[in-house]
């Protein structure tokens, strides 16, 4: 009987005008943001991480998209706009989805750009409170988002894919 209800409705919505198809969907489905983050790697291999002025840990450059905006083009500009640091993304990013959070985060591998001067690499926005290169072996605690996407990164280089928790009911 569900299932036969269930047609009947979508039969119904297809002919609704797309505003309205449109309208209904954004009130029934959840609502995530988006963000970009940066796993910043130095030559010798040290990551460029962030303290934010409103959180405890270390985390990554990043931060939300703007509306209509690339990722790609997000991950720069938030790099440039917290620690004044022009990059270059390296392959292809990876992505966290935090249900709980309503949160996606597009994380990407990059570099600083070769003419970038790492010595005025700091804090260049209110919110970031502190930058820090860190080699790999002796990372300070990380946000847990960062934490994620670190490795998130990890199994993207070693092949693995990980399978979102089987669903229940």
């Amino acid at each position: 009987m569900i299932r036969w209800a269930h047609y009947l409705l979508l039969r119904l919505f297809r002919h609704f005008p797309r505003r309205v198809r449109l309208f209904i969907v954004h009130r029934i489905t959840p609502s995530y943001t988006v963000g970009a983050i940066c796993a910043v790697e130095r030559a010798d291999g040290a990551l460029l991480l962030v303290r934010h002025s409103y959180r405890r840990h270390w985390g990554l450059p990043g931060g939300l998209l703007r509306r209509g905006e690339d990722m790609r083009d997000a991950a720069r500009r938030e790099a440039l706009e917290e620690v004044s640091l022009d990059i270059e993304l390296l392959g292809e990013p990876t992505v966290v989805v935090d249900p709980d959070a309503g949160r996606v985060d597009v994380i990407f591998r990059a570099r600083p750009c070769p003419d970038a001067d790492l010595a005025k690499v700091g804090p260049a926005s209110p919110e970031i409170v502190e930058a820090a290169w860190f080699r790999s072996d002796a990372l300070p605690e990380l946000q847990h988002e960062a934490s994620e996407a670190l490795l998130s990164l990890a199994r993207a280089r070693r092949g693995e894919v990980r399978r979102p928790p089987a669903a229940t009911g």
